[in-house]
C-alpha cells in the first residue's frame, strides 16, 4: 500500500484552500537562494495566483513568480528554506510540485530569435513603406535633380535597413558558404545585395532607375516567412536537459550519525542517504534500514506502489511514499537509471533532428539552379550587348524573380494555418517539422497510465458493504495519504468510526483499535487476504473474513473515440505500458486495442518503437510519464497531454491541451491536408517560375517588376495556405 499526499487537486487546484506550514526564516540580509519548482498540474490564471499566494505566505520566501506556459515557479528565498518544504506547502494547498535544478536549465527562457525577427520585420516594413512613397514620385515623372534627391533619400533609408533587417539571411548564407555548400538563404542574400548595390551605383551615376523598394520588399516578405516559421515552434529546451533538471540537486547525507544537506555532486558511491517520505530518490541505491512503499509510476508506468525493505535496490527518480529510508548509493548519479534515460532521449532527439523538411529538400535542388541561371543570364546579355549595366540589371531581375520567397513561405504559411486550427481543437504544435512527420504516420502507439487513463483509481461499487465497515474504512483511509486510501475516503460520504491507537505501518497499511478489536486496511499479505486480479486494498476487522475493495482507473475522455478514429482511418494501434498484465489487458479490451504489451521498462518501450522504425513503420507515440520520454523521442512524431510530466511535454512534438483525446485523429487528417497544401504551394511556385523566368531572361522585367511578381506569388501561396483552416 502506498502513501502520498492526501490533498488531490480539483479541476482547478487553485480553488483548494490550504494553510502554509511554518518555516524558520533567516535574516532578510542573508544572501537569497534561487529555487525552481515544476508545477505539472497548473492550467489557469487562478492557479498562478493560488501558487504565488501560498508561496508568498511562507516565512522566508521573498518573492515567488509562476510561469504558466512552462508550468514552473521561481522562488527567491532566504537560506534555510528548502525546496522540500515549499513542495509540502504547495501539496497542502492542492498543487503537485517537483524540484528542478536551476543550474541544469537553459539560461534562455524566451524565444529571443523570434522577437529579434519580429523587430527586424517591423523595421523592414516601415522602411519599405517610406521608400515606396519616394518611388511614387519617381514613377510620376520626377526627373534629374528631383529624381536624384528622392533616390538618395531612398538610399539613406534602405541601406541601413537592409544591413540591419537582412542579417538573418546574411548570417545563414555565410555559414553555408564557408563550409562549401548552398542553402536557400544564399540566393536570397545575393538578390538583396545585388539589388541594393545596383541601386546605389545607379543613384551615384544619376541613372533613371533605382531598386531600393525592390530590395526592401524582398527583405520584408522573406522576413515575414521566416517569422511565420518561428511562430510555429514552441519554445522548449532539450528534453535531456529537462530530465537532468529533475534529478535531485541536494540530498541529506548521514555522516558519523549526523544529517547534512549537501549537493548531490558531492556524494559518492557507498555513502548513506536519508530519504524522507515524499522525497525523490536521488541516485540508484540499496535500502539499508526502513520499510516503505515507492511510487514507480513516473519511471515505469506501474500504478500500484511497490513495497521495499532492507536489501531492496531502488532507481533514481522514484518517490518514497510512506516511511523514512536509509539507503546506500550503489551507482554514481551520472550512471543512474534516470541519467541513462536522459542519454536515450538525447540520442533519439538527435536522430529526429536530422529529419529533412520538404522545403529543405526542395532548396537543395533549387538554390544551385537559381545561381547558375542568373550567372548564365549575365554572361549571355553581356556577350550579346557589351553593356555590363544592362546585363547586370537583367541578371538581378532574374535573381529576384527566381528568389525562393514563395518557396520559403510554402511551409511556414501552411504550418501556421494548420497550427492555428489544431490549437483551437486543443493541440499545440511545438516542432517545426511535426506536421510533416504527422502526415506520414502509419502506426499509433499509446501509453496507458495518465494517457489512455487518468491515473486516478476510483473504488468500485460500495453498495454491498456494511455501514459499520464503511465507517471503519472511512477513518482508516483518512489516516493515510496512499492514493487508494485517499480515493476510498473521498468516495465514502458517511462519517467515520471512532478508532483508537491509529497508526500507519510503512509499506503495509493503516491499523487501529475499534470496539476492542484490531482493524487493518492495507496490503493482501498483511491482512491475510487472497490477492485480487486487479488493483485492490483489503479490510480486516478482528477475526472476521477480509473484505476486498477493488479499484478501476477511469478512461480519459475521448479515448474510445480516438482509438476508433485511428482504426477507422487505417492505422495500426498498439498499447505499450509498464503496468501489470491485468491492468493493461483490461484497458485494451475496453478500447478494442488489438496489440497490448505490459511490464515494459523505459528502454524496452523505446526499443519497440525503434524496431517498428527499422521495419519502415512510422509511428505516432502518445505518452505522459518519465518512462515514456525515450519512446516519445524515438518515435517519428510524438504527443503528450498537458498534464504530463515536464520532461515528456518538452520532448513531445505536440502537446494536447484539451483533457479529451477525441480530436487526435483530426490532427492527423489536418496534417495530411497541410502536407497536400505544401505540395500545392510548391506547384504554385514552380508555375510562377515557369512563366516569370522567360520574361526576365528576355529582358522585359526590371528588378522592381521582378519584386512585384515575386510578391504576387508569395500572396498566392499564403492564400492557398489559408485553405487548411
Amino acid at each position: 500500500m502506498t502513501l502520498v499526499d492526501a490533498s488531490h487537486p480539483a479541476a482547478c487546484p487553485a480553488c483548494v484552500a490550504g494553510d502554509a506550514m511554518d518555516l524558520v526564516s533567516e535574516t532578510s540580509e542573508a544572501r537569497p537562494q534561487d529555487i525552481r519548482l515544476s508545477l505539472p498540474t497548473i492550467h489557469c490564471a487562478a492557479c498562478i495566483s493560488g501558487v504565488e499566494r501560498a508561496l508568498s505566505a511562507t516565512p522566508g520566501v521573498n518573492e515567488a513568480r509562476v510561469n504558466l506556459t512552462m508550468k514552473r515557479a521561481r522562488i527567491d528565498a532566504v537560506p534555510g528554506v528548502t525546496a522540500d518544504s515549499l513542495i509540502e506547502v504547495l501539496a497542502r494547498a492542492g498543487y503537485e510540485a517537483h524540484e528542478l535544478d536551476p543550474t541544469a536549465l537553459s539560461a534562455t527562457e524566451a524565444d529571443k530569435q523570434s522577437r529579434d525577427l519580429l523587430m527586424r520585420l517591423g523595421v523592414a516594413g516601415f522602411a519599405m513603406m517610406n521608400v515606396m512613397l519616394m518611388s511614387v514620385a519617381v514613377w510620376s515623372g520626377a526627373t534629374e535633380a528631383t529624381r536624384d534627391l528622392f533616390h538618395w533619400i531612398s538610399a539613406t533609408i534602405a541601406v541601413p535597413t537592409v544591413a540591419f533587417s537582412a542579417q538573418p539571411f546574411f548570417k545563414s548564407a555565410w555559414s553555408a558558404l564557408r563550409v562549401g555548400r548552398l542553402n536557400m538563404d544564399v540566393p536570397i542574400s545575393l538578390a538583396i545585395l545585388l539589388a541594393t548595390g545596383m541601386s546605389i551605383y545607379e543613384t551615384a551615376q544619376g541613372g533613371s532607375h533605382a531598386y531600393f523598394d525592390a530590395a526592401l520588399s524582398l527583405t520584408f516578405f522573406l522576413l515575414a516567412g521566416r517569422y511565420l516559421d518561428y511562430r510555429t515552434r514552441h519554445t522548449a529546451r532539450s528534453a535531456a536537459e529537462e530530465l537532468a533538471a529533475l534529478e535531485v540537486p541536494r540530498v541529506t547525507v548521514l555522516r558519523d550519525g549526523v544529517e547534512l544537506e549537501v549537493p548531490l555532486a558531492d556524494v559518492g558511491v557507498g555513502e548513506l542517504l536519508l530519504i524522507r517520505p515524499g522525497a525523490r530518490m536521488p541516485a540508484d541505491a540499496r535500502v539499508v534500514t526502513g520499510h516503505s512503499e515507492l511510487d514507480f509510476s513516473l519511471l515505469n508506468g506501474e500504478t500500484h506502489p511497490v513495497a521495499v525493505a532492507p536489501g531492496a535496490e531502488v532507481s533514481a527518480g522514484v518517490i518514497n511514499l510512506t516511511g523514512p529510508l536509509e539507503v546506500e548509493i550503489v551507482r554514481a548519479a551520472e550512471d543512474s537509471a534516470l541519467r541513462r534515460m536522459a542519454d536515450l532521449v538525447a540520442v533519439a532527439e538527435e536522430a529526429k533532428s536530422r529529419y529533412t523538411s520538404l522545403a529543405d529538400r526542395a532548396a537543395r535542388i533549387y538554390a544551385p539552379v537559381v545561381h547558375l541561371l542568373a550567372l548564365a543570364t549575365f554572361i549571355g546579355w553581356f556577350s550579346a550587348s557589351g553593356d555590363w549595366r544592362l546585363a547586370m540589371n537583367i541578371a538581378v531581375a532574374t535573381l529576384i524573380i527566381t528568389c525562393p520567397c514563395a518557396l520559403g513561405l510554402a511551409v511556414p504559411a501552411v504550418s501556421t494555418a494548420a497550427s492555428g486550427r489544431l490549437f483551437r481543437k486543443g493541440m499545440l504544435i511545438k516542432h517545426a517539422t511535426a506536421l510533416e512527420r504527422l502526415a506520414e504516420v502509419e502506426c499509433v502507439v499509446f501509453d496507458k497510465t495518465g494517457t489512455l487513463t487518468l491515473g486516478t483509481p476510483k473504488p468500485d461499487d460500495l453498495s454491498h458493504v456494511d455501514a459499520t465497515d464503511l465507517a471503519i474504512v472511512r477513518t482508516l483511509a483518512a489516516a493515510s495519504s496512499h492514493p487508494l486510501s485517499t480515493a476510498l475516503a473521498e468516495a465514502i460520504s458517511a462519517p467515520g468510526a471512532v478508532l483508537s491507537d491509529l497508526r500507519e505501518v510503512p509499506g503495509f497499511g493503516v491499523e487501529g483499535c475499534w470496539d476492542g478489536r484490531l482493524v487493518r486496511l492495507g496490503r493482501a499479505e498483511w491482512i491475510g487476504a487472497e490477492p485480487a486480479k486487479k488493483t485492490a486494498t483489503y479490510l480486516k476487522v478482528g477475526d472476521a473474513a477480509p473484505l476486498t475493495f477493488t479499484f478501476t482507473d477511469s478512461l480519459r475522455p475521448g479515448a474510445k473515440e480516438a482509438v476508433a478514429g485511428f482504426k477507422a482511418a487505417g492505422f495500426d494501434v498498439m498499447l505499450l505500458s509498464g503496468d501489470t498484465e491485468a491492468a493493461v489487458q483490461n484497458v485494451a479490451a475496453q478500447l478494442d486495442i488489438p496489440v497490448a504489451r505490459s511490464g515494459l521498462l523505459p528502454q524496452e518501450k523505446a526499443a519497440e518503437i525503434a524496431a517498428l522504425s527499422q521495419r519502415g513503420t512510422k509511428t505516432l507515440m502518445i505518452g505522459d510519464g518519465l518512462n515514456d520520454t525515450a519512446a516519445l523521442a524515438e518515435a517519428h512524431v510524438s504527443m503528450s497531454p498537458a498534464s504530463a510530466l515536464d520532461a515528456s511535454r518538452v520532448v513531445s512534438d505536440i502537446v494536447v491541451l484539451s483533457t479529451s483525446f477525441e480530436s487526435l485523429p483530426d490532427a492527423v487528417r489536418t496534417a495530411t491536408r497541410a502536407r497536400r497544401r505544401i505540395l500545392e504551394n510548391f506547384g504554385i511556385a514552380a508555375t510562377y517560375n515557369a512563366i516569370a523566368i522567360p520574361i526576365a531572361l528576355a529582358g522585359f522585367a526590371t528588378p522592381l517588376a521582378a519584386a512585384l511578381a515575386m510578391s504576387t506569388s508569395s500572396i498566392l501561396v499564403s492564400l492557398n495556405a489559408l485553405r487548411v483552416r
